[in-house]
């Protein structure tokens, strides 16, 4: 054999024997750091259920905040609190230099359901809320994946930067928005975040895009039996526009939804009313046919309102945009998600869930699903709901799961949501999410490429020139949005 075909077939020898023995370490230091998250499980497990018991709603979150962030400056995090005009909000980072890569912490729960850790329809006295989407543990789950991080990054000496976004309101408020539109990830290389689910899944997919808005019609009072005639009723204004949404239902596309609460009708049936209001929503997969339609609607309002003689004023209280799945980073974390596995139960936990399950409407379940992980799937068109981190899946690569936090079958948003979310059942499934997002911020680290390819994709799904404007323009954060609700 020539000289040079020697040193050439060693060094093929030489680079597979490296690239052998660099696989060898990661999934050596993987399995570590999953034993090492196994043993923090119930420190992590206690906060979350602090978070559950405060049950703080959008923009109202001052104690799991707090909580959340204590517990990372403890750790050696640098926080700056407040940010993006939101008192709940903030940024904790560690590290230095590139990549930065961020991870989501939502803490804030959901009005009116106020339920006890237990297998049966109990509300807790008093109660005004309840984490039925489960956000006491995506917050501290992801906490618990950013310390985790961060301790890599020490002892292994990697170059890096980590943050842990706390971002508050998702339900309805959406936090995530504001922060986007202060800049607060322009710098930022990739995004990881999870969310509580019935199921295990690390799937690229998307979601609706949505804007809500309250239309406020304005009339004259006047006594519905003596003087009629001297009345014009914001309630008439506020019929006649939902009448003609509800007409433009035959003339939009398919995947497009529209649903709506007439939150103010009047005070009294003798009383011709002045004010009405109406609050709603349009979601598409696309962000465009949103704001498309909304146009439409807007025009609605504006004949409704002539119509009745009336007058109308409108705001626009919230808008995402649809999730721009990431394949790169998508197949990553469901690689990972299969490393760490699903949720398996103890007989008490499997009791538990069996009780929950007889309370569900449904067919088939058993509680050993919860160890089952959904194959992985691509799919660019949103369905179902929708989620404020739309708006960042377009500024930065994005990619997220969801874990078996719930029993299967279990939908958001639910007493059954909220109830095995207080239990050691929600726990479980928010340390697989812990441990998925740990191993596969490492692999970004450690392979740069990953997220290379990440951020072309991107750009060839938003396209090069693309700049983000929010769909809720300039306005402030709705900071008093549920404050009715707690006074």
């Amino acid at each position: 054999m020539k000289p040079y075909l020697k040193i050439l077939t060693l060094l093929v020898l030489f680079s597979g024997l490296s690239s052998f023995l660099f696989a060898q370490n990661l999934e050596k230091t993987k399995t570590q750091l999953i034993k090492q998250l196994d043993q923090q499980s119930e420190k992590y497990g206690n906060i979350a259920h602090q978070i559950w018991g405060f049950a703080e709603m959008g923009y109202q979150e001052f104690k799991s905040t707090k909580l959340l962030q204590e517990t990372l400056k403890a750790e050696g995090f640098s926080i700056e609190a407040g940010v993006a005009d939101m008192p709940t909000a903030f940024v904790a980072s560690w590290g230095s230099g590139k990549p930065i890569i961020g991870i989501l912490a939502e803490f804030d729960a959901l009005p009116g359901l106020a339920q006890e850790a237990i297998p049966e329809r109990k509300a807790i006295e008093g109660g005004k809320a309840g984490h039925a989407c489960g956000h006491h543990l995506f917050g501290t789950g992801s906490t618990a994946a950013a310390i985790a991080v961060k301790n890599w990054l020490s002892q292994s000496g990697t170059q890096g930067t980590i943050r842990l976004y706390g971002t508050p309101a998702e339900e309805g408020g959406g936090g995530k928005v504001y922060m986007v539109r202060a800049g607060l990830f322009d710098d930022v290389d990739a995004v990881i975040n999870w969310h509580p689910a019935s199921g295990n899944s690390a799937s690229a997919r998307s979601s609706l895009a949505v804007r809500g808005i309250k239309f406020r019609f304005h009339g004259k009072a006047s006594h519905a039996a003596g003087s009629p005639e001297q009345g014009r009723s914001a309630l008439d204004g506020v019929e006649a526009f939902t009448t003609m949404v509800n007409l433009m239902r035959e003339h939009v596309p398919d995947a497009t939804r529209i649903h709506y609460v007439i939150s103010r009708g009047g005070e009294a049936p003798n009383v011709v009313p002045a004010f009405a209001e109406v609050i709603l929503r349009i979601r598409h997969p696309d962000v465009e046919m949103v704001k498309s339609i909304y146009d439409r609607i807007v025009l609605a309002a504006k004949g409704a309102a002539m119509g009745t003689g009336t007058t109308m004023t409108q705001e626009i209280y919230m808008g995402y945009y649809n999730l721009l799945p990431s394949e790169p980073l998508a197949e990553k974390m469901y690689e990972n998600l299969k490393i760490v596995g699903g949720v398996t139960y103890t007989q008490e936990e499997e009791k538990f869930a069996e009780k929950i399950i007889a309370t569900l409407d449904k067919k088939g379940l058993r509680p050993e699903q919860s160890q089952n992980i959904a194959p992985y799937s691509v799919s660019y068109v949103g369905r179902g709901g929708s989620t404020d981190v739309g708006d960042i899946s377009w500024q930065v690569p994005t990619v997220g799961l969801g874990t078996a936090t719930w029993v299967p079958g279990t939908s958001a948003h639910s007493w059954q949501a909220v109830a095995a979310g207080g239990t050691s059942i929600g726990v479980k499934g928010m340390m697989v999410a812990a441990k998925t997002m740990t191993l596969s911020a490492i692999d970004l680290y450690l392979d740069h490429s990953i997220i290379e390819r990440a951020k072309t994709k991107l750009n060839e799904l938003r396209g090069n020139n693309f700049k983000y404007e929010s769909l809720v323009g300039d306005r402030k954060p709705p900071l008093d949005y549920r404050s009715h609700l707690t006074n």
